[in-house]
């Protein structure tokens, strides 16, 4: 719901997710690989070309309104279907009228923008598809609110950024912009007719290799470009290399028009460590890269928005940009429209983590509204995952149903541990939204659903000897194969009981026969479940590792997947393709989250850190100093080896430290001073 405050505002509204649903199926598109199109291969879901919008209003003298419309457009009053205008100024009579707008629009999105003194278009209107079912609109009140504007015509912002480096070369000119970038690519000055070829790099090596870089354009300068020429699609990259045929072919400079979603730096992070600050920073510039319309998996080779990638973007950018409307257009968009015929982006797992970013962001943020509006769409995906079980209640892998996990030689036939795991957390995210939505009967269903699979999963994969639960089980023949996927869940979750959890530590995420992990995708909980049994040392050691290999080797943002094992090109290859890995990754800034949840120690306890604790932990650092966005809010911390200073504006925060061996919890004052304790 549009805010008290805002309701003077006038936006564009349409039918509710229709707007999410149409740029999905845009960016979902952009994906090339050397000029030719590598559409998303999921249902791309379309937005209802033909809607009608509904208003009930009451005025007490006539009242003149402007109209636009993304479409085609009728506008009529009290049913009469006879009376139809589509002028862009209309006189509404006094007295109580409902006025109806239908608009069409097949290619963009159908919406209406309609403004007067008194009557305007917001979040109190109602929509149909002419299915006998309305709806209250959706819209954008604090981004789609500029008339001239048309929600089909939004973009994100673009700044011009000039390269470190030019180098001029006899066959044309080599870019270096410093780090991995994002944007449109300018030629500045052009003299001369030619066709130019433009080879793009996120590495120098892959810029260089005409014959294997994933991205490139070809574009024809006739001489009619204008002095600044602007490429016409967004491209990842670092280096540039321009190809012109023609030796008459000159430029006076190169630049780019670097493309961004804003966004607010709420988090931040500094300590005694310098190299870990650097993580911190690549990390947060990672993420922001990857922060767009929605939030993409990388920005080379796929730009698609994943769910199983999203979920862990949810957490970092609550500890960054606590950005809510990043985050409820991707659960939009990512959900689509029922019927429901196959998992999200075809993965099981990925189905399960849509769930599970539901949850999360209705504890980070307590927007109970949005959750609300979410549920019917809840409750056919959930039906659809139900669906999918095998006799004994267990969740399996059906026809083409794809069961991921993780990047790793894996068993996923049968019942998948991790699968049943995020299955058990996905039932208790329904009973907990039927409970704010007042249906108290699936309430009571869903909780004891995931009870009774809950204790399935120990029963079925807890292996006493081992100490750990296994991978999985087919055929009724349990797999003796342990694996970290389905321990660290459990951990996280909450699911193993103290001794459990202490025998995972040992059996299973500390011990070296078991099989590692090599991506930052599942690093991300390997080291969280780490955190949660107080490994904070051994995780910061890892981290320095293995994110500082990365900065190592050069790295200015994170990749999809790291082996230190490799060497040259090798860090480059992966799907088969000599430049395939992703060199900016959304899920390789998971130090973020480390950092933020487990160091700082800033959790929620209640849905939008009404009440929220601060556990503070250096795990080996001298000294760090930070901020996490709480909701409206922030709370800064700083801790050496002999104080801490926490300071919070919003919300009941609690502290809990260690004192002379003994766990010590002080209220937090949420009136701007700084509470400071001794150690």
């Amino acid at each position: 719901m549009i805010k008290e405050g805002d309701r003077e505002n006038v936006c564009w509204i349409w039918y509710p997710g229709d707007w999410e649903v149409w740029l999905h199926e845009q960016i979902s598109v952009k994906r090339k690989m050397r000029e030719v199109i590598y559409p998303a291969y999921w249902r791309l879901d379309r937005h209802y070309s033909s809607v009608r919008f509904t208003y009930t209003y009451e005025l007490e003298m006539p009242e003149e309104v402007e109209i636009h419309t993304d479409g085609q457009f009728a506008v009529y009053l009290d049913g009469k279907d006879n009376e139809r205008h589509n002028k862009q100024r209309m006189l509404l009579p006094a007295g109580k009228h409902e006025i109806s707008v239908a608009v069409y629009n097949d290619v963009g999105i159908p919406a209406l923008y309609m403004k007067g003194e008194h009557l305007k278009t917001n979040d109190e209107w109602k929509v149909s598809c002419y299915d006998k079912h309305w709806y209250q609109v959706g819209c954008w009140p604090n981004e789609l609110n500029d008339p001239k504007t048309t929600p089909s015509q939004y973009r994100l912002e673009t700044s011009e950024q000039h390269p470190v480096t030019v180098e001029k070369r006899a066959e044309g000119w080599f870019v270096d912009f410093g780090k991995e970038t994002f944007g449109f690519l300018q030629l500045n000055g052009i003299k001369g007719q030619s066709d130019v070829t433009v080879y793009y790099g996120e590495s120098r090596e892959e810029a260089e290799d005409r014959d294997h870089c994933v991205l490139l354009d070809r574009i024809t300068v006739d001489g009619s470009q204008t002095e600044i020429f602007t490429l016409t699609e967004s491209r990842a990259y670092r280096y540039v290399q321009i190809v012109p045929e023609s030796n008459d072919f000159q430029l006076d400079s190169i630049s780019m028009l670097y493309e961004y979603l804003p966004v607010d730096y709420r988090g931040r992070f500094r300590s005694s460590n310098d190299q870990l600050n650097q993580i911190w920073v690549t990390s947060q510039y990672t993420f922001h890269l990857n922060t767009r319309e929605f939030f993409f998996d990388g920005i080379k080779r796929d730009r698609w928005v994943w769910s199983g990638d999203a979920y862990q973007s949810f957490l970092l950018n609550y500890y960054s940009f606590f950005d809510r409307d990043v985050v409820k257009r991707t659960l939009v968009a990512l959900r689509g429209k029922d019927p429901i015929v196959t998992h999200l982006n075809t993965i099981v797992d990925y189905s399960l983590y849509w769930f599970s970013g539901i949850y999360d962001y209705y504890l980070y943020t307590g927007d109970d509204s949005f959750v609300k509006s979410q549920y019917e769409r809840m409750l056919s995906l959930m039906d659809f995952c139900l669906g999918r079980r095998n006799n004994d209640g267990l969740m399996e892998g059906i026809e083409k149903d794809w069961v991921f996990v993780d990047w790793a030689d894996l068993d996923n036939r049968g019942e998948v541990s991790t699968i049943q795991l995020l299955l058990c957390r996905s039932l208790e995210t329904m009973a907990l939204v039927s409970q704010l939505v007042g249906d108290s009967d699936r309430v009571q269903d869903f909780q004891e659903q995931a009870l009774t699979l809950k204790e399935k999963i120990i029963d079925i994969f807890w292996n006493e000897n081992i100490g750990g639960l296994v991978h999985s089980r087919a055929d009724g023949i349990l797999n003796s194969k342990v694996t970290k996927y389905p321990n660290m869940f459990a951990l996280m979750f909450g699911y193993l009981n103290d001794k459990q959890a202490e025998e995972v530590k040992k059996n299973v995420l500390l011990n070296p026969d078991v099989q590692p992990i090599k991506t930052p995708y599942m690093r991300f909980y390997e080291l969280a479940s780490l955190c949660e049994v107080g490994e904070h040392q051994f995780v910061l050691e890892e981290m320095l590792q293995y994110w500082g290999g990365m900065l190592d080797l050069g790295a200015t943002s994170f990749w999809e997947e790291y082996d230190p094992n490799q060497t040259g090109t090798e860090h480059f290859e992966m799907y088969g393709m000599r430049y395939g890995k992703s060199l900016c990754h959304a899920w390789g800034a998971s130090p973020m989250f480390l950092i933020g949840k487990y160091y700082l120690g800033v959790k929620p306890l209640s849905p939008g850190y009404e009440t929220f604790m601060v556990e503070p932990h250096l795990g080996g650092l001298v000294w760090m100093d930070g901020t996490v966005p709480i909701n409206e809010g922030d709370v800064e911390i700083f801790m050496d080896s002999k104080k801490i200073r926490v300071r919070a504006t919003y919300g009941h925060g609690i502290l809990r430290y260690e004192k002379n061996g003994e766990i010590r919890e002080t209220e937090i004052p949420v009136d701007g001073n700084w509470l400071e304790v001794v150690r």
